[in-house]
């Protein structure tokens, strides 16, 4: 096994470390994105694409993959940085602009795998869902919950996330309303994630949900897990079966 890769073994086969190695992947929003890439690179997964048109801000450090002196670049320019730093053997390949109904098709395809961590301020996420189906990409979904990480695949040509019943004008709240019904349906506790979506209800209309570090990193695990399973043919769970992982019981 390679050198950078050794204290993978035993965790990771050798035939495994070589099939992540080329797995092209996907990555379209560098917010929760950005420590998702991290993670899968220092696994060994070396081909990725890192999408978005945004620049960093002094409130994403509290959560997001950059550093002081990255505030002003573009976060796919500084997130490739810090990639390149970790291994500069890597393939990294940014799409530097917010995702659009007219560039979507400006990204190539030879994905196996695509990560959908754009904002739900408009209807791209669902147009990148739509996109990504047509051509038999698997879609991940990530959400950083602060204290807790959950996710949902959506398969080819399968069940979506714009089959969720629509009581909010703010998206956000009906996936959050979707994971609540979906975690009591396993008697898993949900008050804290209640009490938090009612007091982001009533600041929705005018701010993004607030996350925190701790949620992105379980995040990016749980989404690396998968990425690996998709990579190594191992058995994935599809929309709406989900995976979560919280640190409130």
């Amino acid at each position: 096994m390679d050198l950078r890769y050794i204290r993978n073994s035993i965790h990771i086969t050798e035939e495994e470390q070589q099939l992540i190695k080329n797995f092209p992947v996907l990555i379209a929003g560098c917010g929760i994105g950005s420590y998702i890439a991290e993670c899968l690179l220092r696994m060994g997964f070396e081909n990725l694409t890192i999408a978005d048109g945004d620049v960093v801000e002094l409130n994403n450090l509290n959560r997001q993959n950059y550093i002081n002196s990255d505030i002003g670049i573009k976060k796919v320019i500084a997130l490739k940085n810090r990639l390149q730093a970790i291994n500069p053997e890597a393939k990294i390949s940014v799409f530097p602009e917010f995702i659009n109904q007219d560039n979507l098709y400006g990204i190539g395809l030879n994905h196996k795998v695509a990560i959908n961590a754009l904002d739900f301020s408009s209807n791209i996420p669902f147009i990148f869902d739509q996109y990504m189906s047509e051509r038999e990409i698997p879609v991940v979904h990530p959400y950083n919950l602060g204290w807790a990480g959950f996710l949902t695949v959506l398969p080819p040509n399968g069940l979506n996330l714009a089959s969720l019943k629509r009581a909010h004008q703010t998206f956000e709240l009906n996936v959050g309303e979707f994971i609540v019904d979906s975690l009591k349906a396993r008697r898993i506790e949900t008050s804290w994630l209640e009490e938090f979506l009612k007091e982001y209800g009533k600041i929705a209309l005018i701010s993004p949900p607030p996350q925190l570090s701790l949620g992105l990193y379980i995040l990016s695990g749980m989404v690396s897990h998968i990425i690996f399973n998709f990579a190594t043919r191992k058995s994935v769970k599809y929309f709406p079966e989900f995976y979560y992982l919280s640190m409130i019981e």
